[in-house]
């Protein structure tokens, strides 16, 4: 047997992935039968691709990578032709200019003579690292594909000092709407269809420029640009959103639109300046696709009839609390999209307006020209509103304006920043509302968070701890059977050994919400009249029966809706 299978064993169990019996048992089948260690390995599913072959690198003395999660710049990538890439199963992710070494994931980093070969192909020094198959093939294909290893190092020939060019006053624009830049940045807004990102940064740092995408709320790095593209790359973006290229001192904010194939962006464009450069952050907002419905958002159950009833009701304020982020504005869309019909009047005023709905009179706040939520809630009583939204409320002046709204007949919505829906009353409070008049006009309050669905693809089925389980028993109470078995699940980001293409081998697709919704009863407005705190409001409205969002984080966890490890993470006290 060889020693490096040998080995291979000896550090699968010191590193804990494998039991000594099961290596006692691999040894001796493979004794038994003339079967290699790995291949019985693989057979029997005891250890993932990935800490296999970390064991094999481990054990052959090779530094072992992860591709997933590195920003692998298109101009290390042109360093090696994509067919060559192909046939031997290997990609380089890092160059170091200074010593001329370039790091390369290979399937196999024994073969010297694919390294020497590479050396001379591309004129540097090479230095191997092991990876999985699965994960250069992915990378391959994901950045070869974008095809901008040829856009950039035209880019970089043009930007470069000695290249000389002189330009006629007034056509820099024209120049600049020119490829290769102008494909660069296509390609960075295709990457971020493709993989469904609700906003791109794009960040300059030391060395290079930083491009990484928020996919169902969490940051991934995807793309290094050379540092020298940074003002090209930001001037293209500024001269499609409308802004001043030559203004590099202030922030600025515009927007433009983005097809690919049948889907349609908006992008809202934010810049600012930094130490390094501009940084610019843009927002993508699907024109297509519609505005979800309660229940697609994950409001069911008690939580979704008590809200349900609020907003049936002629008058009256609604609120959705939570941090930002949390998915209120969507919430309050898709409220107000159930209840848009030609027999009512709905104006919204917003920051800014995310969404356009037909049919509904939307208003975007300007501060700098005076119109603030204050001044245009004013404006609205005048324009014989049945339904009213309030961005958000945020003062004294807001707050009078829309208890009085809702007093006078009207249908108020808005939301307001606190950590739970027991702790919007106390904020009412604080923002001067008078006791007698918060219990008279509040409807109902509705928290929230968001979390991330677990992938229905490659999502599995675990029995959890026992002290986990206790615990989502203690939390649930009587909401969940005492003899059910608690089943938990996750994404394990893998099919059959490949990186799941329905996720992208997160484990996570798409995002819902994790709610609690309390009308305000007649004992609850005692409360109010006695300026009770925030944690005797709460105590009441689970007395009469308002499920907590951590009880309907768990609920969804239970039923592989999402994961144990998102609910904590969005929804932990």
């Amino acid at each position: 047997m060889p020693t490096t299978a040998q080995e291979l064993l000896t550090i699968l169990t010191a590193d804990a992935h494998l039991t000594q019996a099961q290596a006692d048992a691999i040894r001796l089948e493979s004794l038994n039968t003339g079967t290699p260690i790995e291949s019985l390995l693989s057979k029997r599913q005891f250890v993932s691709d990935a800490v296999l072959v970390a064991a094999r690198a481990k054990a052959l003395n090779i530094p072992f990578v992860m591709l997933e999660g590195k920003a692998i710049s298109p101009d290390v990538v042109e360093f090696i032709p994509e067919p060559v890439a192909r046939r031997y199963v290997l990609i380089p992710f890092l160059f170091d200019e200074p010593t001329k070494l370039l790091s390369v994931a290979m399937k196999d980093p024994l073969d010297f003579q694919v390294i020497e070969f590479l050396e001379k192909k591309s004129g540097k020094t090479i230095k191997p690292f092991m990876a999985t198959s699965e994960d250069i093939i992915a990378h391959i294909n994901e950045l070869y594909n974008q095809n901008l290893g040829a856009d950039v190092t035209a880019a970089l020939k043009e930007t470069t000092p000695s290249a000389i060019k002189t330009y006629e006053a007034g056509k820099l624009g024209e120049v600049i709407r020119e490829a290769p830049i102008a494909q660069i940045v296509s390609a960075v807004l295709e990457q971020a269809m493709r993989i469904r990102a609700s906003d791109i940064h794009i960040e300059p740092q030391i060395g290079e420029t930083r491009v990484r995408y928020r996919v169902d709320g969490i940051l991934q790095e995807r793309l290094a640009l050379p540092r020298g593209l940074q003002d090209a790359v930001v001037s293209r973006i500024k001269i499609l959103a409308d802004l001043k290229i030559d203004e590099k001192r202030i922030p600025q904010d515009g927007r433009f639109n983005f097809k690919m194939g049948d889907n349609e962006v908006d992008l809202r464009v934010s810049t600012l300046p930094t130490v390094h450069g501009e940084k610019v952050v843009m927002r993508l907002l699907k024109k297509s696709g519609g505005i979800p419905t309660m229940q697609e958002l994950g409001l069911r159950g008690l939580s979704l009839k008590n809200l349900e009833t609020s907003i049936s009701r002629p008058h009256g304020i609604n609120l959705v609390t939570g941090p930002t982020g949390s998915g209120k504005t969507t919430t309050l869309y898709a409220v107000l999209a159930k209840l848009n019909n030609p027999r009512v009047n709905i104006m919204t005023l917003e920051d800014p307006v995310e969404y356009e709905i037909s049919g509904v009179n939307q208003v975007q706040i300007n501060p700098a020209a005076g119109l603030t939520f204050a001044t245009g809630l004013r404006s609205f009583l005048r324009q014989d509103p049945n339904i009213i939204l309030v961005g958000e409320i945020r003062d004294t002046e807001t707050t009078d304006l829309a208890i009085q709204a809702a007093l006078t007949g009207h249908l108020v919505f808005s939301t307001l920043h606190t950590n739970n829906a027991a702790g919007a009353i106390p904020r009412l409070l604080d923002l001067g509302a008078e006791p007698f008049l918060v219990a008279s006009a509040l409807n109902a309050v509705v928290g929230q968070r968001i979390s991330r669905r677990v992938c229905p693809t490659c999502k599995e089925e675990y029995d959890p701890d026992a002290a986990v389980a206790a615990d989502i028993r203690n939390v649930l109470g009587n909401l969940i059977p005492s003899d059910k078995p608690i089943k938990l699940y996750r994404g394990t980001g893998t099919v059959n050994g490949q990186p799941c293409q329905s996720c992208g081998g997160s484990g996570y697709l798409g995002r819902m919400g994790i709610y609690e919704v309390f009308p305000v009863s007649d004992t609850l407005s005692k409360l109010i009249l006695q300026r009770a705190p925030m944690a005797e409001i709460e105590k009441l409205a689970i007395h009469e029966g308002m499920i907590t969002m951590k009880q309907d984080g768990y609920l969804k966890a239970i039923e592989a809706v999402t994961t144990l490890e998102e609910v904590l993470r969005v929804a932990q006290d």
